[in-house]
Formats: structure tokens, C-alpha cells, sequence
């Protein structure tokens, strides 16, 4: 079979798992600002897709590289099918915005308006606040011979305004910066509970005039750009690390356009000048019908107060009994693994864990890898006050974390300075694992506690995103962590674990051999599953694999949230699933299953070739029944859903998930468990 037929394009699944978060925006039962923030959502996930994935394929092409992907598609073929895909998906997300979520917003009191809706007391109003609050941050430039045309900010609004001189001569072009560091809806004063507001750009454009006393605005347009932010980094040693990142950080400010957004209705005039300036070819423009850049509705407006009927109802994470209890939490680890699955899991016993240790006298050290930790994580002043308290702390920051590199950089100089033996990241791959280890000094020797997820150190993301994690004290798992760090540290595969798999030196052969043992056992008679969970599969090994194993008679079934280039045609004993909804499903779960034996992990990693192959990734098996149980039950329940799952068809598109079944909704369900557990242990 030509390898064409056997894989689905990596952008163009990605897109379909956009459509996917966009259909939440149309769903009926969701409350009008959760729908206004899938909205949001979809325009921060094409922000970073044109920013990395059509950056990088740019890159590609102009290179004059033909190399075909799994799909057997070239750079240019792809970027051709992207262009002709993305605008219909915006066109689908405004036609939302128009005629659905605005509406509903002002049925509930929350107005935007066009300055042509204004009365003249509130326009009087915006006047004022313009001189005072608006036009002093204002700098606009006009393009000339002696002022030529700017390097422009990516995702950044600007509106170009051609101008004629009241001395006659040809129109020039002047750029006015809409300023990011002020609201992007100007709230007009309103009793409590209502909320009217403009936008800022529709404020400026109301005053040029003001901006520009000498000259006529004769037309103008708001737009904005988006940059290729994906940039090759030779790092062969850890001394040249945090300087690469820097430089990468700074060329984000003048990599190639690969996106201009601009009104449908707009000027031609003006909009033909723009685009001469920027040397932007038509082929990359986006045309919107509404406001720029949609990610206000969650920045700003899902934000006001008086509005909470408007959002899902909130709850409070459960707490296991065995924490509720006062007593060290190394006590109670003792006493057995402890599961969570968070956001329904309260992630404060995480937190609590390394804030423990680094008061714990007895604790002698403290290791931990950070991918993304929030802006006022707590887990870092833990880790200075542990190293301050004379204890060893080695802190694997990974300060290639895309978008989060700056953030990154200024916790390892927070760390170091407080003691901390920091480590900026593995030379030739991302560290991607999650993992805390903590050596105890106890009556029968060294105890070394462990945690593992399958998401960040982040207290923040730990809200919305679901991730599973353990904490443990088995023993050979605490001498697989300890020999994982040594294996960060030394950058070399010299130290064998027994329990924990690591990539990318064992994770591919580990779940291949796997998947080719549950085949042979399928083909002699024997009953076999596999059942996983994951943000993407992608990796052409891993899906060959799969289609091996489904061939041979072994029962696949996969809950994939985002990209899934497998495809189905052919292929029997195979089904698979989405599940977008509330929270962000973002856990990693692998389950191998001949008969009555059950192989459960859990895992930082995606099935993708970055995960297997350029990045260190961490995998545990659960080794306790009971809570490999509860993580096979909490895969059943997902896949019972027929609320919030799709279903992936023959033809590579996605249907809802429907049956004659009472509506199921999997995430509801996990919260008001969560409720009920709370409402227990109050009672």
C-alpha cells in the first residue's frame, strides 16, 4: 500500500481537531462565555499553528526542500492545502461570533458596540477618556524617505491610515501602534451586573484627526501579522544553551510573515499600500469578518465581574482521606501509592509534597524536572527555601519550552541564586519528563518518595487541564528515579531502570515490542486490547504498529484529543476518539491487555516522533492493582461518552459520537464525584 494511503496529513489533522474545539463554541448547553472562550481558544491555537507548524513549513519551501511527509505530501502541498483550509475554518468562527455568541452576550447584558451605536453623553465620554488615557501612549509613524516603513510586532493590532496633506501632494501612509498594554474593550461607565464597551482600535480610528491635526485621514484599516517563530538551534553543549535561547528569542521579533489578518470590508486602496509595504504575497492573507485577533474574549471579557451565571458552574477539587488527616505526608505515602486525577484531584497535595521536603529535616535531597510552571508558581520559592536549608537541589528547568523560554530563564537565575544545582535543559533534546524524587533520611535508611504525571508543575494549567500523576515510595521505581537523573545529568543511557522507561532511548521499542506481543498472542487464539489515551499520534512506527496488532485480531481502542494521522480504512478491531469539552484532556495513558494480565502506564509522553525520538520522556507503570483499576475505569467511563466524544470516520473526518444511550457527559460526571467526595468528607 503507497505510503500516501496509509497516514493522514500531521496540519491538516490539526485542523480538524481545531473544528473540533470551534464546534464548542456552537454547542447550546455550554454558557455563553465558555462559548465566546472556545472562540478565544480557536485564535490562540492558529496564532502558535502559523507561528510554528506554517513557519516551519515555510521554511521548508523556501529552501526548495521536496522531501514528502508520511502522507506523501511536499512542504508546498501542504502549504497550499493549510491556505485553502484555514480560511474556511475562520470563516466558520466568525459566523459564530456574529450570529451567535454576540448576541447571546447581549442578551445578558454585556454590549459591544460601534462608536455608530453611541449615544452622544457616552461618546462625550470616550473623548475624554481618549485625551487622558489613550493619546498620550499613542506613537504613530508616518512612512516616508526619511521615516521608511517599520519592523512590525507579530500579533500585535495596527492600523494604517492613508493621510493627504493639507498642502496637497501624494497620500503617505502613516502606522498607528494599537498600545497592548491597554484593555482592548473600553468599558463605558454602567450600573453593577451590565457591561458596555468599544474597542480600543475603534476608539482610535474615532480620533485620528486628533492624532494627525494637520493632515486627512482619507482611509484606513486595522491588521495584523504573524511571524514564523520556528527557528533551527545548533546546541551541542549546555555552556552555549541559555545564549542560543536569547538570540532565538529575539529573532522571533523579525522571522519571515507567513499570515497578514485583515477586514473583509476594508479600503482597497489602503489595503493594496499595506501590503506593498510588507512584501506580503496575497496567498497569506486572512480575511475576518469582525474584530482582530478574538483572544480578547478570554483575556478581557470572560474576566468581568457580575457575569458568573455565564460560566460553568465552579467546584472544588476532592481531597483524598488519607491527606485530609494532619499528619506528614510521607507518612502517608507510606501507607501506599496515592493516585490523583487532576483537575477533579486536588494538585495541592503535589505542591505539598515539595514544600514538605524543603522544610522536612530529615529530607536530605530534592530533584525535579519543570517544562511550564506558572508565572507565581509556589513550587519554586519550595525548591530556593530547601536549598537554603543545606539541602541538595538539583532543578532540570527546560528553558526550550516553547513560548515559556523567557519565564523559564528567570526561574533557573531565581533557582541558582538561592543554591539550587540547576540544569538548563539536556544539550540535544527538550526534557519533557515530569518527576519529582525525594531522598529521606529515615530509621531503616534512605527512602526515596517519588512523583510522576502526565502534565507540568503547574498549579494554574493543573485547573483546567486533566493529568494523571502518583505519589510513591516503591522502592525500585525511587532507584529507577534516581538513575533517571543521573541520566539527565550525564546525558548518556548509562544507567538501566528496571520500571521506568525512558525516551528516547527505550520508550519505541519498549511499546512496539508490546503491541507486537499482543499481536502474536491475538493471532494463537488468545483475547487481546490495547487501550490509550493521548494528546497526538503521529509517529508512522508506532501507527504501523497499530495497524499490525489490529490486523492480527487485537482490539485497539484510542482516545487521541488532537492530532491523529492513522487512519482507519482497512483496518478491523481499531476505533478511535476525541473528547474536547471543558477541561483541556491532556493525560497520557497506555494500557496493554492479553487475558487476565494488564499492563498500566502512565506517561509524559505522545505517541509522536518528537516524543519517542528528541525528547527525554518519562513512562511508569502502575504497579499498584487497585489504582490501575481506577485509571482502566476512568478510560471506560471516556469512552462512554456520547456528549462531548467524536468519533473518527473512514474518511478521516470526525463525527459526534451519538447513540440511543441517555446523554453521558465524562468530565460532568468526574465532578460531581468530586462534589459528592467533598460533600462526604464535610459531612
Amino acid at each position: 500500500m503507497p505510503i500516501s494511503k496509509l497516514f493522514v496529513n500531521r496540519e491538516l489533522s490539526w485542523i480538524r481537531f481545531n473544528t473540533r474545539v470551534l464546534m464548542e463554541a456552537s454547542r447550546a448547553s455550554n454558557p455563553p462565555l465558555e462559548r465566546a472562550k472556545f472562540l478565544s481558544i480557536v485564535s490562540s491555537n492558529l496564532d502558535e499553528f502559523f507561528m510554528v507548524r506554517v513557519g516551519k513549513l515555510e521554511r521548508k519551501a523556501d529552501a526548495g526542500l521536496d522531501i514528502v511527509d508520511p502522507a506523501g505530501m511536499t512542504p508546498v502541498q501542504q502549504l497550499r492545502a493549510i491556505r485553502r483550509a484555514v480560511p474556511k475554518q475562520v470563516d466558520k468562527q466568525y459566523a459564530l461570533y456574529n450570529d451567535d455568541v454576540l448576541p447571546l452576550l447581549k442578551d445578558h447584558g454585556l454590549h459591544l458596540l460601534s462608536m455608530q451605536e453611541l449615544t452622544e453623553g457616552q461618546r462625550n465620554w470616550l473623548s475624554s477618556y481618549f485625551d487622558a488615557q489613550v493619546m498620550p501612549v499613542l506613537t504613530p509613524r508616518t512612512i516616508n524617505p526619511s521615516h521608511p516603513f517599520p519592523l512590525l510586532a507579530a500579533k500585535r493590532i495596527y492600523i494604517a491610515v492613508l493621510l493627504q496633506s493639507d498642502k496637497g501632494g501624494a497620500p503617505q501612509l502613516s502606522l498607528v501602534p494599537v498600545p497592548a498594554q491597554l484593555k482592548r474593550i473600553i468599558l463605558l461607565p454602567m450600573g453593577e451586573g451590565r457591561a458596555r464597551g468599544v474597542f480600543l482600535e475603534d476608539l482610535i480610528i474615532a480620533h485620528l484627526s486628533r492624532l494627525f491635526p494637520y493632515m486627512d485621514p482619507i482611509c484606513w484599516m486595522p491588521f495584523r501579522i504573524t511571524r514564523n517563530t520556528d527557528f533551527v538551534i545548533d546546541i551541542e553543549n549546555a555552556d552555549n544553551l541559555i545564549d542560543e535561547m536569547r538570540k532565538s528569542i529575539k529573532r522571533r521579533s523579525y522571522g519571515k510573515i507567513v499570515r497578514v489578518e485583515v477586514p473583509r470590508r476594508r479600503n482597497a486602496l489602503i489595503y493594496s499600500r499595506v501590503m506593498k509595504a510588507l512584501e506580503a504575497p496575497r496567498r497569506i492573507v486572512i480575511e475576518v469578518d469582525g474584530p482582530l485577533d478574538l483572544r480578547f474574549l478570554m483575556r478581557e471579557i470572560a474576566g468581568y465581574e457580575g457575569f458568573d451565571d455565564l460560566k460553568y458552574v465552579p467546584f472544588t477539587p476532592a481531597m483524598s482521606p488519607r491527606l485530609a488527616v494532619r499528619e506528614s505526608i510521607f507518612r502517608s505515602i507510606r501507607g501506599g501509592d496515592l493516585f490523583f486525577h487532576h483537575p477533579y484531584d486536588s494538585f495541592d497535595p503535589v505542591l505539598r509534597f515539595v514544600r514538605e521536603a524543603a522544610e522536612d529535616a530529615q529530607v536530605l535531597a530534592i530533584k525535579q524536572t519543570l517544562y511550564r510552571v506558572s508565572s507565581k508558581s509556589i513550587l519554586v520559592p519550595s525548591l530556593a527555601r530547601a536549598a537554603q536549608l543545606g539541602k541538595q537541589v538539583t532543578v532540570l528547568v527546560e528553558v526550550r519550552a516553547r513560548f515559556d523560554e523567557e519565564n523559564n530563564i528567570n526561574w533557573c537565575k531565581t533557582l541558582e541564586a538561592a543554591g539550587c544545582h540547576v540544569l538548563y535543559g539536556v544539550p540535544r533534546w527538550k526534557t519533557h519528563s515530569k518527576i519529582t524524587l525525594v531522598v529521606r533520611r529515615e530509621p531503616e535508611g534512605l527512602r526515596q518518595y517519588v512523583h510522576i504525571g502526565t502534565g507540568n508543575y503547574n498549579d494554574s494549567t493543573a485547573k483546567q487541564y486533566t493529568d494523571m500523576g502518583i505519589l510513591t515510595c516503591d522502592r525500585q521505581i525511587g532507584e529507577d528515579a534516581s538513575a533517571f537523573f543521573n541520566i539527565i545529568t550525564g546525558y548518556s543511557y548509562t544507567f538501566p531502570m528496571e520500571n521506568l522507561i525512558a525516551s528516547p532511548y527505550a520508550l519505541r521499542s519498549a511499546f512496539t515490542n508490546r503491541l507486537a506481543r499482543l499481536a502474536e498472542l491475538a493471532r494463537a487464539g488468545q483475547q487481546t486490547a490495547f487501550f490509550a489515551k493521548m494528546n497526538s499520534l503521529s509517529d508512522p512506527g508506532i501507527i504501523q504498529a497499530i495497524y499490525d496488532a489490529c490486523n492480527a485480531g487485537v482490539e485497539v481502542r484510542l482516545i487521541v484529543r488532537g492530532i491523529c494521522c492513522l487512519r482507519l480504512a482497512r483496518h478491523p478491531h481499531l476505533e478511535v476518539r476525541s473528547i474536547v469539552g471543558r477541561f483541556l484532556e491532556h493525560a497520557r495513558v497506555y494500557i496493554f491487555q492479553a487475558g487476565e494480565e494488564c499492563e498500566v502506564f502512565i506517561s509524559s509522553a505522545d505517541m509522536m516522533v518528537r516524543n519517542l525520538d528528541k525528547r527525554v520522556e518519562l513512562t511508569s507503570p502502575i504497579k499498584d492493582p487497585a489504582i490501575a483499576a481506577q485509571i482502566v475505569e476512568a478510560l471506560d467511563r471516556q469512552w462512554e461518552d456520547n456528549t462531548q466524544a467524536w468519533r473518527l470516520c473512514a474518511n478521516d473526518e470526525y463525527e459526534r459520537v451519538r447513540n440511543n444511550l441517555p446523554p453521558y457527559n465524562v468530565q460532568e460526571d468526574f465532578i460531581n464525584r468530586a462534589r459528592a467526595q467533598q460533600q462526604a468528607a464535610q459531612g
